[in-house]
């Protein structure tokens, strides 16, 4: 599968969300999307990430921009997540992982010399023509959701 790169149309997708409604592309029409993929709900990187982003939600949205979260866990493990680290931003279950392949982030990880297969920690901003507009892959956590926020004000 070819990495996707900034210029592209962005995958359509049709996923529940915390709450079990589903949730596609065209429901945020007229908004940019921050679309960013994590490994796991209430684990220290994710939840930094996910907090981070939570606290920047209002200047996103003035600036005409959803963030969505996604990752492989269930509706009732990102309820849990949003409640415990009280969390503001939609999270998408991507139970069978088909969001993770078409946004390319399913990946070969090593750890310790491991190899297995995970969720590459990445981030989409799609613009509101649902093209890409930018791509944070391998992504460190300080910072990140400002780096994205400076990225959604030059649009």
């Amino acid at each position: 599968m070819t990495m996707l790169e900034t210029g592209q149309k962005a995958p359509d997708f049709n996923l529940p969300d915390e709450t079990g409604e589903n949730v596609s592309l065209a429901d945020f029409d007229g908004k940019n999307i921050v679309l960013y993929f994590y490994p796991k709900d209430n684990t220290p990187g994710c939840t930094k990430e996910s907090i981070a982003f939570s606290e920047l939600k209002g200047e996103f949205e003035s600036h005409d921009t959803v963030i969505l979260g996604a990752s492989k866990d269930s509706v009732k493990k990102h309820q849990n997540f949003i409640k415990k680290q009280n969390l503001t931003v939609k999270l998408l279950v991507d139970e069978e992982g088909t969001l993770c392949e078409d946004y390319t982030v399913w990946v070969l990880k090593k750890l310790y010399g491991r190899e297995y297969m995970g969720i590459e920690r990445a981030t989409f901003l799609i613009g509101k023509d649902r093209t890409i507009k930018n791509i944070w892959r391998k992504v460190k956590v300080a910072g990140h959701a400002e780096e994205v926020l400076e990225a959604v004000k030059a649009l």
